[in-house]
């Protein structure tokens, strides 16, 4: 097992960790559910939120079946509109740690994202370009917690993966890559993600 000092890459992922997703709320609304967390299970295994996320269907197709699988109050060309929003805009403070983490480790993301929100807003963030490696579930056509996902981030790194920490709001996503041999912490926010970094000592 590899010692803090030989961390040589930390992976964020982004929603939840340097930005809100915002959705949660929405739909812990629209469907009555008890908790935002009941919501993000329910999110995170819903069959088309992954086979979107995993670059398995159009724009379309998948605006169409999460209407349907979710009952929302919207038609499919309505959910195309308001889907993109909601993921807020990046946390303060977040910029500012990648740009200090980025002095002593190589920086990155490994998110569950897709197409419309990646395209339309992620990569026009400055913070997107800070991350020298860029692991996105619809590229790589697996979503975390999968072991695929894991596995295809492994092969692509140029370190071995218990020399690479990864930083993720989602308790799931943190054992699936504690399992693949990631080091990983479960953060919620940039203030949290700093202190993991910082207790470390990875920001210098």
């Amino acid at each position: 097992m590899a010692t803090d000092e030989q961390i040589e890459v930390v992976l964020f992922d982004i929603g939840g960790v340097l930005a809100r997703f915002a959705g949660l709320e929405v739909l812990q609304e629209l469907t009555g559910a008890a908790s935002e967390l009941d919501v993000s299970a329910r999110w995170l295994m819903s069959p088309w939120v992954r086979k979107f996320e995993s670059g398995g269907c159009s724009d379309e197709e998948f605006s169409a079946g999460i209407v349907e699988e979710w009952n929302l109050p919207y038609t499919a060309e309505e959910f195309l509109e308001v889907f993109p929003t909601w993921l807020d805009p990046p946390f303060a403070g977040g910029l500012e740690l990648l740009a200090e983490a980025s002095e002593h480790v190589g920086v990155g993301c490994l998110s569950n994202t897709n197409s419309l929100q990646w395209r339309g807003m992620i990569s026009h963030w400055p913070h997107a370009g800070y991350f020298k490696h860029r692991f996105l579930s619809f590229e790589l056509g697996a979503v975390k917690p999968d072991a695929a996902i894991f596995a295809r981030v492994i092969e692509r790194l140029p370190v071995p993966p218990g020399r690479v920490l990864f930083l993720d709001d989602v308790a799931l996503n943190v054992e699936g890559a504690r399992a693949a041999g990631l080091r990983s912490e479960q953060t919620v926010g940039v203030a949290a993600a700093r202190a993991v970094l910082d207790g470390r000592g990875l920001l210098g």
